[in-house]
């Protein structure tokens, strides 16, 4: 934190520590005193009796014991000198968790990047049936991917189902992988303050009639109307969706927050916002292009 504010942490933790660990040296040379107890008469006390004979003894530690003391203060004073923790003082080695994690990084991908790279010019659809390319991508995908869409794919309230045929951005090998690298920014605009609560519940029964379910058909008929005005633009004028857009399909049941009417009415009220990451420099193509090969194979099965 010194770096943000002045040079005095710097100084103040490096004076700090410098002194604290003279001062155990020779609180340790201190705990070497009093002297090896021959006979009665050769006893050091401290001057402290109780119950008119019980005295305190002034004997010296063990010497194995001081001596493990000052190899971990020999150590901590070597530890110091090689890397930080003296204020500012970067250590001899230079050395920083960035740099460690940097050549780790490096050694790795000096070593698993051929595994990866030798089906970076393959087609994903062929790559599909190739079981190892397969397992490969299943494995990045249980590292990288889990988190949001679940251990099975099957995703959760805000994120995609990855085992289906539907797609807010298209299936395609292309497609998937296009996502994976770039990432997508989804988003739906409130309406709540463009049209009433009567119109939004009107829209929400037309929206529940595009997928053949029970609704209201007079509020339905209504709702059309302001579909075409303010929705169809993003979802089509039959409520198919736009992919291009990331529109869904309304006229399915597959819901990426919930179908039912209040799900459906909080939607439109409030809008919804989505976020893809983008993994290219993160992964880099290779293995996005074999972890793009295990999601395209899911939506086939």
């Amino acid at each position: 934190m010194f770096d943000f504010t002045s040079s005095f942490w710097g100084i103040f933790i490096l004076v700090t520590t410098v002194l604290s660990i003279v001062a155990m040296f020779v609180l340790v040379g201190i705990f070497k005193g009093g002297k090896k107890v021959t006979s009665d008469r050769d006893e050091d006390t401290t001057g402290h009796i109780w119950d008119e004979d019980l005295k305190e003894l002034n004997n010296p530690l063990p010497g194995w014991w001081l001596n493990l003391f000052y190899i971990t203060l020999v150590f901590g004073v070597i530890y110091l000198i090689l890397y930080p923790g003296l204020g500012s003082f970067k250590g001899v080695k230079k050395w920083t968790q960035v740099n460690q994690y940097e050549d780790e990084v490096k050694a790795a991908s000096e070593k698993y990047d051929p595994l990866y790279e030798q089906f970076v010019n393959q087609d994903i659809a062929a790559l599909a049936d190739n079981p190892e390319a397969v397992k490969i991508g299943q494995r990045l995908y249980s590292a990288y991917c889990t988190t949001c869409h679940g251990s099975d794919a099957g995703g959760a309230r805000g994120f995609p189902n990855l085992r289906d045929d539907d797609w807010l951005w298209g299936g395609d090998p292309n497609a998937i992988k296009t996502t994976i690298m770039n990432g997508r920014q989804g988003a739906m605009p409130a309406w709540k303050e463009m049209i009433e609560d009567e119109e939004i519940d009107q829209v929400t029964e037309y929206v529940i009639s595009l997928g053949g379910r029970a609704h209201d058909s007079a509020m339905a008929q209504k709702g059309k109307n302001i579909f075409s005005q303010y929705c169809a633009v993003c979802h089509g004028v039959e409520g198919k969706g736009t992919p291009m857009m990331g529109a869904p399909n309304l006229t399915d049941d597959i819901w990426l927050y919930g179908g039912s009417k209040a799900s459906i009415v909080e939607t439109i009220n409030g809008g919804r916002s989505g976020r893809m990451p983008p993994h290219k420099e993160f992964l880099g193509e290779a293995r996005v292009h074999l972890l793009a090969t295990y999601i395209y194979s899911l939506s086939k099965d």
